[in-house]
């Protein structure tokens, strides 16, 4: 979110930035039991089963489209408009399960920015913006059978600590300045607050406090923002981790079920913490684009296909990846073709990250509406299968893929060229080979068998979205280590421990014209296979793929989220009936860590 009083930021993932000023904003909880009770840390978290849907204030709130905040930047955020759109949510949406209706950053700061607080320290709403209250807010929301959502960002905000003399809820004896370091260090993406110290038992009273205000209103999603290390930021004074914990040990305490959201770009280092302590994360940085329409392509719906691979891994019952708002249903204002905008829905079902749009719900269009209410979509986002991964390379042209629990396989194919495209989906990367029925989800039309894959032409940013059910036999590999004696090491290639790694060891050290190249690749017809590549790679990176010395081609792997996780994907090789040889080759950059090749036996 961004801020009007604060130092412009690039505007990528800038919600915060409206918090800069304000330090931002807030979600609604709803997770599974994490962590046990009974250590004084660990308090039971509510279980988030099913990533959350519902809508977000912040899209509108941050645009600059004409109407939106008539009274200045982020003045979209009022009671009026907060009722207007659950109202609508209400009518059109409620019976897909859009259920949440989550007010962002500003309900307690006027338009000029100016915060209110209550005589304890806690956030107090605008008057004119609420001048019912948020209580009531809550009321009307729960009214129209959905749950109310609100946003803090963390840390004690600096206007709060009124000179360290702000007495704390409930706790007798215990002041804003015993809650806070004696340097004041600040925290949070923005730098809008002071570090709180948890060594002193008031700091969490002072938690207390307000997760006690926001149950007693009746608030059932809590969105924390600027939590670090994340938020661009890092290093001890932005490290929230105690922050969230006591957070989610004070909404265990009142008893009420409160989903508790973080944002935004979290370290991916500390995934366990945040699986620990909440019931969602947000993996990237603000989807809006801070522009005259909610979003754009570029900034930074198409980000989200890079950043999302590495986090897949931590997402299921109890806590999922947040990809941020789904804003795809009011055209123009939305800034995107047809084609990305199905394209976005697409990743965010597939991945299962919570389906919150930012949108006017009173405006939806026809083509907004099929996409937010497509049924079978919604499934694949609600249901109980595992969130798809890329099982090919992260190039322009890309498939995804997760298996079901009926044996079938949820398949996704991008064209994130910015001409068109075909794009296949080959069977062997999904373990099969033979016959598959296909259905496409989005047109709900079944397109009969396909044999080996199936392949479409898609317009620049399009995509599609199958069932495939296999009707041929599972594939048999054969599988070779790269740190085997027999394959070729050049350059500074080298042979590595990795205890995560099939047989312990892999090849490392590929930068600036390393090679590996893996002999004695036997198959027994000519054609093209699809290798199975495992690797590791702490970040995306790329490698030059080749067969028997001939003309490489580059491709770019998914980072694997740390340099001790295996991931793999699949890559498009041409050999020869008999013994071939396969090369990875730097270039003039880093390749990713290669663990090990499986090659089909049939092409």
């Amino acid at each position: 979110m961004r801020s009007p009083s604060y130092p412009v930021m690039p505007v990528r993932g800038l919600r915060s930035l409206v918090v800069l000023a304000l330090a931002a904003g807030l979600a609604t909880a709803a997770p599974a039991a994490r962590a046990e009770p009974g250590n004084g840390d660990a308090t039971t978290v509510t279980a988030a089963a099913k990533p959350y849907m519902g809508w977000s204030s912040w899209s509108m709130q941050s645009s600059k489209y004409p109407g939106l905040n008539p009274h200045g930047d982020y003045s979209y955020l009022t009671e009026a408009n907060v009722l207007k759109q659950t109202d609508a949510l209400a009518t059109k949406l409620k019976k897909y399960g859009y259920e949440y209706v989550n007010i962002d950053a500003g309900w307690w700061r006027n338009y000029a920015w100016t915060p209110e607080f209550d005589e304890y320290g806690r956030q107090k709403a605008d008057p004119v913006r609420f001048p019912s209250g948020m209580k009531s807010v809550a009321d009307h929301i729960h009214s129209k059978g959905l749950k109310a959502g609100i946003y803090l960002p963390v840390g004690l905000e600096k206007e709060a600590y009124g000179e360290g003399k702000v007495p704390i809820w409930n706790a007798e004896g215990c002041t804003t300045a015993d809650i806070v370091y004696d340097d004041l260090r600040t925290t949070n993406g923005w730098d809008s607050a002071y570090k709180i110290d948890f060594s002193d038992p008031c700091a969490q009273k002072y938690i207390d406090s307000q997760v006690r205000m926001f149950a007693d209103w009746g608030y059932d999603f809590l969105k924390l923002d600027g939590v670090g290390p994340g938020s661009f930021k890092s290093g001890d004074n932005y490290d929230n981790v105690a922050d969230v914990a006591a957070w989610q040990k004070a909404i265990s305490a009142t008893g009420r079920p409160i989903h508790l959201e973080l944002s935004w770009s979290l370290d991916i280092g500390h995934a366990d913490d945040w699986k620990r302590h909440s019931n969602g994360w947000r993996v990237d940085t603000d989807v809006e684009c801070y522009c005259n329409t909610l979003v754009s392509w570029e900034n930074s719906v198409d980000d989200r296909w890079d950043d999302t691979p590495a986090w897949t891994r931590h997402a299921g019952p109890g806590g999922w990846n947040d990809l941020d708002s789904l804003d795809v249903g009011n055209g123009e204002m939305d800034g995107l073709t047809k084609a990305e905008r199905q394209s976005y829905a697409t990743l965010w079902a597939i991945a299962k990250s919570p389906l919150y749009t930012g949108d006017d719900v009173t405006k939806l269009d026809s083509y907004g509406l099929s996409l937010l209410t497509n049924r079978e979509v919604i499934a694949v986002n609600q249901g109980d299968a595992p969130p798809a991964r890329p099982v090919t390379p992260s190039d322009p042209q890309q498939v995804w893929a997760a298996e079901n629990y009926d044996g079938s396989y949820t398949v996704a194919l991008f064209n994130l060229a910015d001409r068109p495209a075909s794009v296949t989906a080959d069977w062997s990367t999904l373990g099969f080979t033979g016959r598959a029925s296909v259905r496409d989800l989005w047109n709900h039309e079944n397109l009969g068998t396909h044999r080996n894959g199936i392949t479409q032409a898609l317009p620049a940013h399009g995509s599609r979205l199958f069932k495939v059910t296999p009707r041929g036999d599972a594939l048999t590999w054969t599988g070779i280590e790269a740190e085997s004696s027999a394959n070729t090491l050049g350059g500074n290639a080298s042979v590595a421990d990795c205890a995560a790694c099939s047989d312990g060891h892999k090849v490392g050290n590929l930068y600036t014209g390393s090679k590996l190249t893996i002999n004695n690749v036997v198959v027994d017809k000519s054609g093209t296979y699809q290798i199975k590549v495992a690797y590791v790679s702490g970040d995306a990176r790329s490698a030059d793929v080749s067969a028997n010395g001939g003309g490489a081609t580059r491709h770019k792997f998914p980072s694997t989220g740390d340099w001790s996780t295996v991931n793999s994907v699949y890559v498009p090789v041409t050999l020869k009936a008999g013994s071939n040889t396969i090369t990875f080759d730097s270039g003039s950059g880093y390749a990713p860590d290669i663990d090990r090749i499986d090659v089909p036996k049939s092409s």
